[in-house]
């Protein structure tokens, strides 16, 4: 009998089957600014050059293996809701890993939230946008109470009194955690208007304001109610919506609700649960009692959503750069490991089907970017009655159709990636999971549409000035010419149709207006190889919503070049 030790078998050395072969690098330690040419391109463009060297440092702080980590952790370590403390004591407190403290903080730190109303001036918001873009590109779920944190000024100035204590907190760069530090001089602010039975129909909201003393503007009121949603339940004070009853006058109102009354004390606010969300991981969003919770009446009484709607206008703008940031993500990390891995032979992005997708997915992602920072250009100080009027209705167009293409456009590029990009392990499993937030976030598809149709109806300049805007490319390009009339007819015929019949056509001109205005910006600010088959394929003749589809005649070297 043979015994194994007579055998001549030769064993491979056990390490060779873990030699890692023809797997891309990582893509960390990069600088995110400097490399998005799109991006840098239009903070120039639209008179933000000034913030070139804080964009260049935030590009650099955003794309480094630390910062990548910490997104990573503070999306699966997740928030923990903590009910009472070890003693019985009801707190209330949502416990979060370090690194979603170490990621907002940077975030305030860079002005990422309210810069533009502490140095407003040309460009402001299109820095901020950059940054804001720069920063939800590694780490979405902590910007939504960046972002609730800039939207709530213009709401607060509608009351001066309650303004002057809280504005000078929202604008310090400083972020202090827990909610009843000594002499805590920061503040982040969130949101909660939606209700179980009404969802976005907040004017059936039930939550009850009762005054606790003479009641109307800048006075104190007692709620009580449940809120469905209540993003980042950690911030320091939130606009919420409830009926006003009583002195001072009556109807849905908004209302300033702070974590901490003045005298140190926690104000009631019951967190039930945290929402198990599809993504969004990093930022818990929670169900809230309130229970003769005190709230300082912010505007008119009766006309709280128009108080309030100043605070969406602007949360609608973070949605669009929210879903532009992803976009980019997708398209730089698809990007790089197709330039890093081979298959048959060749590099990947080389092959003609997959260079194909990527030009593609650039082209959309392009697209998203230039119509970001031009409506973000149009929110600045400076802007005139039209760019006010276009701003209106472009911001809802966008806010509809860059947050509806985020999802698909996330598929796409993780699919580049094969079975890598389907593990948690690499990003876009989670921007995946990410994208359809920006969507359903201060308003759904439906939602937008109406809204779109509205400002039709009561203003009526926004459909002049969004004209005014998009034909400005007009003669530069044949196809885009017949696409311009094509939106004008449109137009033309939902002005003249019943309220039913038009809510009908709302999503199909919707989608036709933000193409229009897709096209129109990468005609006059992208370079021809961009801006032709962004047209040939988006509203050509052969135009198709798959991904991959472009002419044989597209410069798709000249378009990956840029991503």
């Amino acid at each position: 009998m043979t015994t194994f030790s007579e055998t001549n078998v030769t064993h491979p050395a056990p390490h060779r089957t873990h030699t890692v072969l023809n797997q891309s690098v990582p893509r960390a330690d990069v600088n995110e600014f400097t490399l998005d040419t799109v991006l840098a391109e239009g903070v120039r463009r639209h008179d933000a050059d000034w913030a070139t060297g804080e964009l260049t440092d935030i590009g650099a702080l955003v794309g480094s293996a630390t910062f990548q980590h910490d997104a990573e952790l503070a999306n699966t370590i997740i928030p923990e809701l903590k009910t009472f403390d070890r003693w019985g004591n009801r707190i209330d407190e949502v416990e979060y890993h370090p690194s979603y403290h170490r990621i907002i903080s940077a975030a305030v730190a860079h002005g990422a939230h309210t810069s533009v109303w502490a140095d407003p001036k040309p460009g402001a918001n299109v820095a901020r946008a950059a940054a804001f873009m720069m920063f939800a590109q590694i780490e979405p779920g902590h910007s939504c109470p960046i972002s609730m944190t800039n939207a709530v000024i213009p709401s607060l100035d509608l009351q001066p009194d309650v303004a002057a204590i809280w504005k000078p907190r929202a604008l310090s760069r400083s972020y202090t955690p827990e909610l009843d530090a000594p002499r805590k001089a920061s503040a982040i602010f969130g949101m909660s208007m939606t209700e179980k039975q009404g969802g976005s129909d907040v004017r059936a909201n039930t939550t009850v304001a009762t005054p606790a003393g003479r009641g109307g503007p800048g006075a104190d009121y007692l709620l009580t109610g449940h809120k469905w949603f209540c993003s980042a339940p950690m911030s320091d004070a939130f606009l919420v919506l409830a009926q006003a009853e009583g002195a001072g006058g009556d109807g849905l109102s908004c209302f300033l609700l702070p974590r901490i009354l003045p005298d140190g004390t926690r104000n009631v606010f019951r967190i039930q649960r945290l929402k198990n969300k599809l993504g969004n991981k990093s930022n818990a969003s929670s169900e809230i009692e309130l229970d003769g919770t005190v709230g300082v009446m912010v505007g008119e009484p009766g006309r709280g959503v128009r108080t309030i709607i100043e605070m969406v206008a602007r949360t609608r703008l973070d949605c669009v750069l929210g879903s532009t940031a992803g976009m980019r993500q997708s398209v730089a990390e698809a990007v790089w490991h197709a330039r890093h891995r081979s298959a048959f032979g060749k590099v990947l992005a080389d092959q003609p089907a997959m260079t194909s997708v990527l030009a593609d997915l650039a082209l959309e992602s392009e697209a998203a970017t230039v119509t970001a920072l031009r409506l973000a250009r149009a929110h600045d100080e400076d802007a005139s009655e039209q760019e006010r009027s276009f701003r209106r209705l472009a911001t809802a167009v966008a806010k509809y159709w860059i947050c509806k293409r985020g999802p698909h456009h996330a598929y796409e590029a993780l699919e580049c990636l094969g079975g890598n990009g389907y593990t948690e392990d690499f990003p876009l499993a989670r921007r995946y999971r990410e994208q359809p937030v920006m969507a359903v976030w201060e308003g759904s598809g439906n939602v937008i549409a109406l809204d779109v149709l509205r400002a039709m109806t009561r203003e009526p300049d926004s459909v002049a000035a969004f004209d005014a805007e998009v034909n400005l490319a007009r003669g530069s390009n044949a196809v885009l010419d017949e696409h311009l009339d094509r939106v004008r007819r449109q137009l033309g015929e939902l002005a003249g149709l019943a309220p039913a019949a038009a809510q009908l056509r709302a999503r199909t001109v919707v989608e036709s207006m933000a193409l229009a205005l897709q096209a129109s910006l990468l005609t006059r600010f992208s370079p021809a190889a961009v801006a032709d088959a962004f047209v040939d394929a988006r509203l050509g003749p052969d135009r198709t919503h798959e991904y991959g589809t472009l002419s044989p005649s597209a410069d798709l070297g000249s378009i990956l070049s840029r991503a």
